[in-house]
Formats: structure tokens, sequence, C-alpha cells
């Protein structure tokens, strides 16, 4: 089959080389009539841009990095960024940019992972579930390739926030406002600014609503970690006054609390409640079904791959200011109501 060409291309809309040209790399001195009927007419042909030769003409690559560090080896089945990430790449590829993925090794090689982004030559680079404060990602974030980071701010380069401190805010209050004020969150691990957030959104609700903080019980556990959220489960339920609501680091948490009750005979919503954080279907299809936030990743994804290539593209424009995206409560049915059954005093 016979390849087709820009000369092609651009005899078939009766246009000039350099006028396709442009439609096809974005350029704004091109009408939208033109830029479509150029791109519809290259779909229609079959024509495909040269990457070598697109990359000398604009000096970029059209190719972003995705540094994905997954300390649990979840790799792109952990539900939470498989989601984010496939809609960043879905954002990225509609405006014309390949993924690549980054690491610290190539083959057998080691190297960092400044130097695999410009071994890949890549325009820019999102970072996502990485360890921020690590010397070979601050190498990165320092040196002159855009990024952008997804729960963490580095004032240099944008970054977008899930909702962590309004997300377990609003969580709490609505376990509040079942009765509940003996409650126990198991956090995530400190090391990580998502734990500290909701951590201080957890004590907003705590003040707002007039709970002492001594009348609550915070205990450190592990993102992703079933076992490790059983084995605390266990060990709150086994206490001589027990929390009568556990918030939990995340959903998958919920798979050991709920073994953990079950295996004691107690009943959730009713004996105990819990609740966590991610909105992940799978707890969602679970009996009984997780009262959770749902982090809005399409969002999230497709916010960050817009962010990284107005870096690219428009870097004297671009702005460092980080962007929230809000999280939605989940009311599903692991949190019972707790009835004030003290006597009423009577004047």
């Amino acid at each position: 089959m016979k390849h087709v060409t820009i000369r092609d291309l651009s005899a078939a809309c009766g246009l000039s080389v350099s006028t396709v040209s442009k439609a096809l790399n974005g350029y704004s001195d091109i009408s939208d009539e033109t830029r479509q009927a150029v791109i519809s007419a290259a779909a229609e042909l079959g024509y495909f841009p040269n990457a070598t030769a697109r990359t000398l003409k604009t000096s970029r690559s059209h190719n972003l990095g995705v540094l994905f560090v997954d300390e649990y080896q979840s790799g792109l089945t952990h539900p939470f960024f498989a989601a984010l990430l496939n809609a960043f790449k879905m954002e990225a590829e509609s405006r014309g940019y390949d993924i690549t993925f980054i690491s610290s090794n190539l083959g057998a090689s080691a190297m960092s992972y400044l130097s695999h982004c410009r071994y890949r030559n890549v325009d820019g680079v999102c970072l996502a579930c990485v360890e921020f404060t690590s010397p070979a990602i601050r190498e990165l974030v320092e040196s002159a390739i855009p990024c952008v980071t997804i729960d963490h701010v580095f004032n240099r380069w944008p970054s977008v926030l899930s909702d962590n401190v309004g997300g377990m805010q609003h969580l709490t209050d609505y376990v509040i406002s079942r009765g509940h004020r003996r409650i126990a969150f198991v956090h995530g691990q400190r090391n990580s600014s998502v734990t500290e957030k909701r951590i201080t959104g957890f004590y907003r609700s705590l003040e707002t609503h007039g709970i002492p903080p001594e009348n609550v019980i915070l205990r450190e556990g592990v993102y992703v970690d079933p076992q490790i959220s059983y084995q605390i489960t266990n060990e709150l339920l086994g206490m001589s006054d027990p929390p009568t609501c556990i918030l939990l680091p995340d959903d998958h948490a919920y798979i050991g609390a709920m073994e953990a009750a079950v295996q004691q005979n107690i009943k959730i919503g009713r004996d105990i409640s819990f609740a966590g954080f991610d909105g992940i279907s799978m707890t969602q299809s679970l009996h009984p079904r997780l009262t959770s936030v749902q982090q809005d990743t399409e969002a999230i994804g497709r916010e960050a791959a817009r962010r990284l290539i107005e870096c690219v593209e428009k870097p004297n424009t671009a702005g460092s200011e980080p962007v929230t995206i809000p999280c939605k409560l989940i009311r599903g049915e692991t949190v019972g109501e707790v009835v004030n059954t003290a006597p009423v005093r009577r004047p």
C-alpha cells in the first residue's frame, strides 16, 4: 500500500504544504474550519505524520513520560491509579501525544529517572504514586523537563490534587451524623501528604462537632493491605471500650476488616460500622456495600494531562497553581445509626 505523504494530503485538501503542516501541529493562525478539514482528510487518506520529522520541525517529541512507582507491586492492576492513568492516557492521545513509562531500569542497566526521561526524549512527565522526597525524584523535578504531580505539591510545577481534606471531613461528618462518637481512624503511612491531609480533615470534623480528640482512636495502617487492616480491626474489636465505627485507610482495607468482623460474628452496620476511601467498584459490589469517599479518577487524570501539555506548549503562561478535584460521598450500607438509649432527663 502506498505511503501517504504530506504532499498527497496537501493536494487532496487544495492547500499548501505549510498550511497543512500548521493545521496538523495546532498553530493558532489556522482557522478551526481549515484544521478540521485537514484532520478529516488525513483520517480518510490514512496519513500519519513522520514522528522524527515532526520532532525536528517542532522541537518536541509529542511523547509524555509517566512515572508510577508502586511499592505494593500491584502495577497497573491498582484500581485507583489504573483508572487515573488511563484517563491521563486518553486525554494525552486526544491531543496528539504518546505515553512512555519511566523507570530506573532499562534492560540490565540502571539509570536515574532523569536520565531515562532524557533517553526517551519525553516532552514532560507525570509523577504518580512515588516517594516525592527521594533524591531521584527531586533531581527530576528540579530539571528543565516539565512535570505534573498527582497528590503532591512542588512549587515549580503544577499539581492535581484530590480533595483529601474535604473528602475525609465530609465522611467524618456523615459518621457523626449517624450518632457515632467513639470513632477509630486507621490511616495510611505518615510519610504521605495524602495521609496528613486526611488526618487534618478528620480532626476538623471532630472540632466542628465538639468531639474531644481523646474520645477517638488513631492507628497507623498501610495502604492497599487487607491483611494489616484485618489485624488492626481484630485489635480494635477486642478493646474493652471498642469503637462503634472504624474509618479505614482505603477501600481495599474493607476486605480484611470484613473478614475480622465475620469471624467474630459481628454484624456490619449494626454492631460495628466501617467506612473507606477511594470509591472503587470492587467494594461497591460487596455486601454490605461500603460507605466510602469516591475520588474522581477520570477528572484527575485528564486534568493532569491538560496541565502537563500546557507546560510543554505554553511554558510562559502555564503557571504552577495546584488544582483540587472534589470528592463524592457514597452512602453505602456499612455505617449504621447509633441510637442513644440513655434515659431522658425530665425537668
